[in-house]
């Protein structure tokens, strides 16, 4: 481990990131605390990338090779329930997943190799907007020119992991992380009064029938092999009476997949299941389907290097080949442009946090997260060992 000279001041600007949260592309506050953070550095400094990114640039050597990491800076739409001294002073905003942690651990590795370099070539450090909900910066960033700007020949990120052991690293090679995809189905039928139905064409059974059907999908249509997942996360049908059959109903959620070709089978079976069976019930459906993020796909070769200086920095027996998940990350849109891999770095139980937390677990997305600051020197040890073994 890499003794950083610089901790305290990392945690405290951390904890101040934290206490200030900003969601996609607004992230104003947080961009001008990590340029001027970069600038103190003598890093050179670039701002105004898809709104609010930031690159720094820092040059070594005579070398042409280039690498480059990333962290993302946004923060939920979500509110806090910790009471600490650094909860979100942000009504309805919080950084509910960690973005803090992984900006400041890339600020840490930042100003190490600035001041003790050991490396020949060039680092951008890429600081992302809106990972958050859809927004897509990562994909964003690509669209104004990020790899033309600062070509690098890999690209390599963090994300913390609530669960794993606390300090340990965690990989595959291959599909990591699951596509992530958006679903509406709406029905639309004949409205009219409750105690007469046989006058009405009503949505709400065949909503009902749709949401059955819609699961043989995954036991049906799909491979066993192929893993996939369809969750209906909301429903919405008629108003704040009882005696009123709606016109209209929708139900909605989320579904993963690794594979483009299973997303691909979903949507069209969606809608063919749903289209008749609503007109079975008298009604008519409508199938909207988003295709958000795509499946984070590590690079064999790079992650095969990652877990060589994973083993350097905390050991073997905390460095671990780990089976993909279900959750998605949109830096799998960079991974699509230049190999790279994106790695778990284990976050422990929750036991870190202050008093004051809230009473939920230390999960991802939830109201009583909180980042753990002794990841820090972890996190960034592994930053400046892998820049530089790579630009050795």
């Amino acid at each position: 481990m890499i003794e950083l000279g610089n901790l305290e001041e990392i945690v405290a600007l951390r904890r101040d990131l934290h206490a200030h949260p900003e969601t996609a592309y607004e992230e104003v506050r947080t961009a001008k605390v990590v340029a001027d953070y970069l600038a103190d550095c003598g890093i050179e400094v670039h701002t105004g990338i898809a709104k609010t990114g930031v690159v720094g640039v820092l040059r070594r050597g005579t070398s042409d090779k280039a690498i480059m990491l990333r962290a993302d800076m946004d923060a939920l739409p979500m509110s806090e329930d910790n009471r600490f001294e650094h909860r979100s002073r942000v009504p309805g905003k919080m950084h509910g997943c960690g973005h803090d942690g992984h900006t400041a651990m890339l600020l840490a590795a930042a100003r190490h190799l600035k001041v003790a370099g050991g490396f020949d070539g060039t680092v951008y450090f890429v600081f992302q907007p809106a990972e958050e909900n859809g927004g897509a910066g990562a994909r964003a960033m690509m669209e104004a020119g990020l790899f033309e700007r600062f070509p690098a020949e890999a690209i390599f990120g963090i994300h913390n992991w609530p669960g794993m052991p606390a300090g340990s690293f965690n990989v595959c090679a291959g599909p990591m992380m699951a596509a992530a995809n958006a679903f509406k189905i709406t029905v639309n039928g004949r409205g009219g009064h409750a105690a007469a139905p046989q006058d009405c064409a009503d949505p709400v059974p065949a909503l009902f029938a749709i949401g059955t059907a819609i699961q043989t999908i995954l036991t049906r249509n799909k491979r066993p092999l192929d893993a996939a997942v369809i969750s209906i996360t909301q429903v919405q049908a008629g108003g704040s009476v009882t005696n009123v059959i709606p016109g209209t109903c929708w139900l909605g959620g989320s579904i993963r997949a690794y594979s483009a070709e299973v997303v691909d089978l979903i949507e069209r079976r969606l809608n063919e299941i749903a289209a008749p069976i609503a007109a079975a019930h008298g009604c008519e459906a409508d199938v909207y389907f988003e295709r958000r993020y795509p499946a984070l796909v590590n690079s064999r070769a790079e992650t095969e290097f990652c877990l060589d200086v994973m083993r350097d920095v905390v050991g073997a027996s905390n460095t671990h080949i780990v089976e993909p998940v279900m959750a998605s990350e949109d830096f799998a849109f960079f991974l699509q442009g230049k190999p790279g891999c994106y790695v778990f770095l284990g976050a422990g139980e929750g036991g870190h946090r202050h008093a004051g937390h809230g009473l939920g677990p230390c999960a991802l997305h939830n109201g009583s997260y909180d980042f753990n600051d002794n990841l820090i020197p972890v996190g960034a040890s592994y930053w400046i060992r892998l820049v530089q073994r790579y630009l050795a």
